[in-house]
Order: structure tokens, then sequence, then C-alpha cells
């Protein structure tokens, strides 16, 4: 093998892993993405980043994408007992959105499941403070009471809850037919 061989051999493979190292520190964060950056286990001191071109140093720092949009939780049909003794069940839908991407990924494990469990727990919780009449009549206060409740227990971990609405209340068939 000649020495122009080996010249060549070791510039490619240089070249190559440059490529690699290149590749592996260069993030692209869109407009509504923030990315959270650890470096070697510890948060990095300026928080999160982007838009835009991220440099990370390969090996050493991880990065956590962070969705700033408005997110969508269905909460699942809660069985409830109404202040008047009237059962029920109830659903509703959650919208939230990330508003510290630093404290949503630091100050909980799941920020998706910690909220949607909160929301569940505290519809089934005012709904079952309410009488059936005010659930059935008065929703923009409930949904509005129910923000609140949620608002306040989410806003450590960086989420901000926009709206929560009812879906829809429904009475068991034998209710209906005996107020009927």
């Amino acid at each position: 093998m000649s020495v122009l061989t080996v010249i060549t051999v070791l510039v490619l493979t240089l070249g190559a892993v440059l490529a690699v190292l290149v590749g592996a520190s260069v993030r692209i964060l869109r407009e509504y993405e923030r990315g959270v950056i650890f470096r070697l286990g510890k948060l990095h001191a300026r928080g999160a980043k982007g838009p835009g071109l991220i440099f990370l140093i390969p090996l050493v720092d991880r990065m956590v994408k962070m969705d700033l949009r408005i997110v969508t939780i269905d909460v699942a049909k809660q069985e409830i007992m109404t202040r008047d003794n009237v059962p029920a069940t109830v659903d509703a839908v959650v919208y939230f959105r990330v508003v510290d991407p630093v404290a949503a990924v630091v100050k909980v494990e799941n920020f998706l499941k910690a909220t949607s469990l909160i929301a569940q727990t505290t519809l089934r919780s005012v709904l079952g403070q309410s009488p059936l009449d005010d659930l059935l009549s008065q929703r923009e206060v409930i949904n509005q009471k129910l923000q609140e409740i949620i608002d306040k227990q989410t806003e450590p971990w960086g989420v901000k809850v926009t709206a929560v609405e009812v879906k829809d209340v429904s009475l068991p068939d034998s209710m209906k037919r005996a107020m009927a």
C-alpha cells in the first residue's frame, strides 16, 4: 500500500467522523418548538432555546423538545354523584399549552399525563358538589370553575389551561324515565 492510499483513507475517515459529529450537534427547531438542554445531566443555565438552529456538544448535551402549541385532552367519561344524589356520566375536553418549557420538563415527569389526571379528579370533584340543575343549565359557570382550578394546579409545571368544556352529561335511563 502506498503512502498516498493511506493518506486518502485517513482523510476520508476523518471526514466521515467530522460529518457524523456535525450532524449530531446541529438541531433545527420550528417556530412552535423550544429545546430544553441538559449538559451532562444538569439543566443548561440559559433555559429553553429556539426556534431556529441549535448547536449541541455531541455526547455531552441532551435536548428535550417541547411543543408550545395548544394540546387537547379528552377527559374520559367519569361516573359522578351530584350534590342532590343523582348519578350521572360526564365527559369533558381540556385545552392547554406549555408556557414554561423548562418547568414542564424539570418539575413534573409527564406533564400530559399529570394534566389529564388532574382534569379527571377535578371534574369528579367539582361536578359532585353541583346539583343536577346547575350541571345542566349553568355549564359556562362550571366550565370556568374547572378551568380556574386545573390551571391553578398545573401552573407550577409551566402549563396554562386555556379552556375546559363539559361535553356531555348523561343520566341513567331509569332516571330519565322517573323525571319524565
